[in-house]
């Protein structure tokens, strides 16, 4: 959602921060908050205003319109008043309208004196074409319909605010003394609106005195889209709930969630007792299916309203179904629960590795479920639907849970009737063809399929038995104003079979999916003449045309894109919501483009309109924001829209039908190829404009361009609630510019059913007033003439209706189905739908960093923090797959201590310095320095691991070995130290000994080891048991008796040399140390000096 409301207190916080006017501003930042919490003396000491002020206002800050006519204000109070006001209604239960909800917010404020002649009236809201301000002489809470009463100027978008316009059109009115304060206010007022990304702001009463200008009441929304944009100003916002409804822990979880993903997660409780749950895919999905359930008389136990969206990952799809799952299981309901997992046709989301998100979650909730009687109705399709049903209907089954699935071949709300008991539940629903099928549709029999002839449709030929087509006279009830019609629209084409496009962004997917699409239209070239993508250099990207690969060039400039490629006329924007509207005002500077579909959701609405009013001028036709795109089939389609090829195929998308469509929703527009392929001979073309408030083009735009194309021979319009764009359709019709039939539905109905309000999942999904409600609209159209159904569930049995009359007119013809071309499938979906097997290239059972979060070894990254595994534990974990004693990880630990550094003298160290003098990098000194370590530096750990372990697993006496191994002239590992000695003795050995015999529960391999160094340095002092051979045997110890490995994985830990990677990952700290050191000292090149040398050449060779 854009516009959200914020608290009155937020709304002054910001005017009296940010207001930049002559005008005497009073009273700034005079406000105390008043919840349950209040302690009132501390308050008082916060505010010592109140203390000093005589007379005080208190009223509730929670959204509530009309305060003062009902009885919600206390005015001209003291203290001790406002007190006793306060105390007698805070926590209290009050109706508002249709909406009860409990007052816990108030605000206190000084009590302004005043006239009522001071009293005035001034709201700034944004619309389409600019923003309007509204200004009465009167104001207060008698101020009546300021929508009639009030003066009104109209600011053009990118245009400046003047005193002189705001005295000449708005003040007339106004006494000459205060024309100028309000002058000043109001422009400074405007431009604060401005700033901070306001949509809404209301002041009533705005008091004007001697002293300067009061904000009494105020009232307003802001972009919270712009939040990026302005949270230097605004700071964290609390956006507060309608009145009437609570805010939910679960609510703010689910935004918090939304806030973090790329994809969109949104929950509304409604009724947290009701019996009837949603868990939807998609924003205008999840608005036909709460108005279905309404329809059907569920309004007062519908229990929730919320979407998913965007492809979430399977963690964030298992979070958010989580959290449903739990509100359902808490509370019984006598006739038990049920929950509607619904959604239109995909066009890009995994539906089964989303699904595997619910999957999961339903598992761990099987228990409560059951008990709570839960029953769950399933309806979904798109990519790798037929699997994510499969899994679905599996979980049903292992569980017991009772879960009923279906797919596309069955109508998108049919499962609410069936969840509520108004239809029977089918015993084997019929299955669509899997995903994968497209690639037999070589051996398919043609089939006959009606294609419309070039004649044009003529209002009122025919009357259908089911609908009446009226005629009305709108001039009563619809603006009357002369409009000329072609202005209204663009181009009537926007797309052939020779578009070509440009793609902003690196989206791989999408584009493999329209050149997929370009192949089976059999057109001659692809859609795809390059992409523009800011963040490498030029290159280019490999894709498929058909059977073949083919290269598209990528250009990091967009100018170099478009002189390259002149006959680019449409350019597809996959920018960011950041950087959208730059790239789409850069790319407007360029003619050849006429056609622009931005994908972005949550572009700023001011943004927005300025990139429409730049494209009205430039003849630039815009699809979005907050689009999924449009197809014309058989020519070219965008980005993702239509699904795969699967669906691709299903609907017929690869050649024209005779209806064409425009929607709002992108998830919905798939939905309705769905709905006029089974029931018309297909889509000629459609576009989805996107759910934003001002989307590019309107539905007005496109129904112009149907009614103007030949091969359009009827229209569907699928609206929603808020705009009023639906009516600018009744008035085509009614003055004759429409003469096609027009089927249309607007979705949102469940809106005036509901207490409170609700924001759906589109940010232009709100009506601000009663004739933007989807059932006023509904009627409208009705009433102009359109054909619209009783209800989402009977859209296309209406449509078949006006189609079948259309062909029984002789306007449609059938024709001969050709088949398309094969298209061959992309490997890697391949995989992923289970059609082929690989032989991986690589194999690892130590972590996975595919899912939501890492995994070492099967233990996820935030339960190794939360148990404070340490070093030692990861270590334990991805090298030995274990979660080794609490000892073990120390002792490891100790040794990566210990091994860390033994003076820059050591070869290794010594390496690396020299390294590091001599300019090289950090990565190629210390692979000098490892590169020493062997059998002669610290690579004696597993030798003597393996030394040791032979002898005393042979039964060899410690003497034994000492001779046998003199005797085959090799030197024992782990014996022997250049400086150390039994008189000198290694302290790191001792420490470690130390430890070891006090934790380890035995040490028989260490004790056979300290037997050998009795031997060897009672011949030579300094044939001590050192650090490397110590840390063997004791690994070796630790490996055996710790209790997690058998004997042969302790062998074989061994064997392939895992000791030696202690020594390893110990001296590389110290040797970066070194390499630090040297770079932090600013040492030169190293050379040798002569004199350490020892020349010695041949004889013959000397002077």
């Amino acid at each position: 959602m854009s516009a959200k409301a914020i608290s009155e207190q937020t709304g002054k916080e910001f005017l009296y921060k940010y207001i930049c006017t002559a005008a005497a501003v009073q009273n700034r930042f005079r406000y105390a908050n008043v919840t349950t919490e209040t302690d009132w003396e501390r308050l008082t000491q916060e505010h010592p205003w109140l203390l000093t002020e005589v007379r005080l206002v208190v009223k509730p800050d929670q959204l509530i319109k009309r305060r003062g006519k009902l009885g919600l204000v206390g005015i001209n109070l003291d203290l001790p008043g406002v007190q006793d006001w306060v105390k007698s209604r805070l926590m209290k239960e009050t109706m508002v309208a249709k909406a009860k909800g409990v007052l816990k917010n108030f605000l206190i404020e000084p009590f302004v004196e005043h006239a009522q002649s001071d009293e005035f009236y001034v709201c700034v809201y944004a619309a389409r074409e600019g923003d309007y301000i509204l200004f009465h002489h009167e104001g207060g809470v008698e101020v009546g319909d300021v929508d009639a009463k009030a003066e009104r100027l109209l600011v053009p978008v990118d245009d400046k605010l003047s005193e002189e316009q705001v005295t000449e059109k708005l003040l007339a009115h106004v006494s000459e003394e205060k024309k100028g304060v309000l002058a000043s206010f109001i422009v400074g007022l405007f431009n604060l609106y401005e700033d901070l990304y306001f949509t809404y702001l209301e002041i009533n009463p705005l008091v004007v005195t001697g002293d300067g200008v009061y904000v009494l009441d105020m009232a307003a929304k802001i972009d919270a889209t712009a939040d990026y944009i302005c949270k230097a100003k605004w700071g964290d916002v609390e956006f507060p709930p309608p009145f009437g409804r609570e805010a939910y822990p679960e609510e703010a979880y689910i935004a918090d969630l939304d806030a973090k993903s790329g994809a969109s997660l949104k929950l509304t409780l409604l009724n947290p007792r009701g019996r009837i749950w949603t868990m939807v895919a998609g924003g205008g999905a999840s608005v036909v299916y709460s108005d279905t359930i309404c329809d059907l008389g569920g309004v007062d136990e519908l229990a929730n309203y919320g979407e998913y969206s965007g492809a979430p990952s399977e963690q964030q799809t298992y979070d958010y179904a989580k959290t449903i799952l739990s509100l359902i299981t808490r509370e019984k309901h006598p006739q038990g629960k049920v929950l509607i997992i619904g959604g239109s046709i995909a066009n890009f989301t995994n539906v089964a590795a989303t699904f595997k998100g619910i999957v999961r979650a339903i598992k761990d909730y099987q228990g409560p479920l059951k008990e709570h009687e839960v029953t769950i109705f399933v309806r979904r399709g798109g990519p790798n639907y037929q699997e994510g049903l499969r899994v679905m209907g599996e979980v049903g089954k292992t569980t017991g849970i009772p879960i009923h699935v279906f797919g596309t071949e069955t109508h998108m709300t049919a499962i609410v009737g069936m969840a509520m008991g108004h239809r029977p539940i089918p015993n084997q629903p019929p299955m669509d063809a899997h995903t994968a099928n497209f690639l037999l549709n070589a051996g398919c029999n043609a089939v006959v399929r009606p294609v419309s002839t070039t004649s044009r449709w003529k209002t009122n030929v025919f009357t259908l038995a089911t609908l009446s087509l009226v005629e009305i006279d709108l001039k009563g009830s619809l603006s009357t104003n002369c409009h000329v019609w072609s202005l209204l629209y663009h181009a009537t084409t926007l797309f052939s079979r020779h578009t070509k496009s440009i793609v902003w962004g690196m989206q791989t997917r999408a584009v493999q999916g329209m050149l997929d699409f370009d192949y089976v239209c059999s057109r001659d070239e692809p859609s795809v003449a390059a992409m523009v993508y800011p963040f490498t250099g030029d290159h280019k990207q490999k894709f498929y045309w058909g059977h073949k690969e083919i290269l598209v060039p990528v250009y990091k400039s967009m100018d170099d894109a478009m002189k390259k490629h002149s006959d680019v006329d449409v350019l597809i924007s996959f920018a960011s919501l950041r950087s959208a509207f730059d790239s789409t005002m850069e790319t407007m500077q360029h003619p050849q483009i006429r056609t622009i579909a931005i994908i972005a959701e949550g572009i700023p609405e001011a943004q927005t309109r300025k990139i429409i009013k730049t494209a009205d001028e430039k003849g630039v036709t815009i699809i979005g924001p907050a689009t999924v795109g449009g197809i014309k089939p058989g020519c070219f389609k965008i980005g993702n829209t239509g699904g795969m090829l699967d669906n691709i195929l299903a609907s017929k998308l690869y050649r024209p039908g005779s209806v064409a469509y425009v929607s709002r929703s992108g998830g919905m527009s798939n939905e309705l190829n769905n709905i006029i392929s089974r029931t018309t001979d297909g889509v000629y073309e459609g576009v989805a404009i996107g759910g934003d408030r001002y989307p590019g083009s309107t539905f007005m735009d496109h129904v112009l361009r149907y009614q103007d194309t030949p091969g359009v021979q009827m229209i569907v319009v699928l609206g929603e609630i808020g705009g009023t764009e639906e009516y600018r359709i009744c008035q085509g019709i009614g003055e004759g510019r429409i003469t096609k039939p027009v089927v249309c539905w607007c979705i949102g109905t469940c809106a005036t059913m509901f207490t409170s309000e609700v924001q759906f999942g589109h940010a232009g999904a709100c009506a601000n007033q009663a004739s933007e409600t989807a059932v006023a609209k509904n009627q409208a159209l009705r009433d102009a003439g359109a054909y619209v159904p009783k209800s989402f569930d009977e859209l296309g049995d209406v449509i078949k209706t006006v189609y079948d009359g259309l062909v029984a007119n002789g306007t449609i013809v059938p024709a001969q189905e050709v088949p398309p071309p094969t298209v061959p499938m992309d490997y890697s979906w391949a995989r992923e739908l289970g059609l082929i097997r690989k032989p991986a290239s690589f194999m690892t059972s130590i972590c996975d960093e595919r899912g939501q979060e890492l995994i070492y070894a099967g233990m996820p990254i935030t339960e190794v923090f939360k148990e404070e595994m340490g070093l030692g534990g990861v270590l334990g974990l991805l090298w030995f797959q274990r979660r080794l004693p609490r000892y073990a990880c120390q002792f490891i630990e100790m040794c990566l201590m210990v091994t860390a550094d033994h003076g820059p003298a050591v070869s290794g160290a010594h390496n690396t310095i020299v390294c590091a003098r001599a300019g090289k990098d950090l990565i190629s000194c210390l692979t000098s320095g490892l590169l020493t370590i062997g059998d002669r530096f610290g690579g004696a750990l597993d030798a003597a691991a393996k030394q040791f372990s032979k002898a005393f697993d042979s039964g060899m006496l410690p003497m034994e070995f000492v001779n046998k191994m003199k005797k085959d002239g090799k030197l024992i590992m782990g014996i022997g130290h250049r400086v150390k000695s039994i008189n000198n003795p290694d302290m790191r050995v001792q420490i470690l000994k130390d430890f070891v015999k006090q934790n380890f529960p035995a040490s028989q391999m260490l004790d056979y080891a300290l037997n050998v160094e009795k031997i060897t340095t009672s011949k030579k002092p300094n044939l001590i048991l050192n650090v490397d051979g110590f840390i063997g045997v004791a690994f070796v110890d630790l490996l055996r008796t710790c209790g997690g490995f058998t004997r042969d994985e302790a062998d074989e830990f061994v064997e392939i040399g895992s000791l030696n990677g202690i020594f390893v990952l110990g001296r590389s700290m110290g040797f970066i140390g070194h390499y630090l050191d040297q770079k932090r000292l600013k040492q030169g090149l190293y050379r040798h000096p002569w004199d350490d040398i020892s020349y010695v050449l041949p004889e013959h060779m000397s002077m």
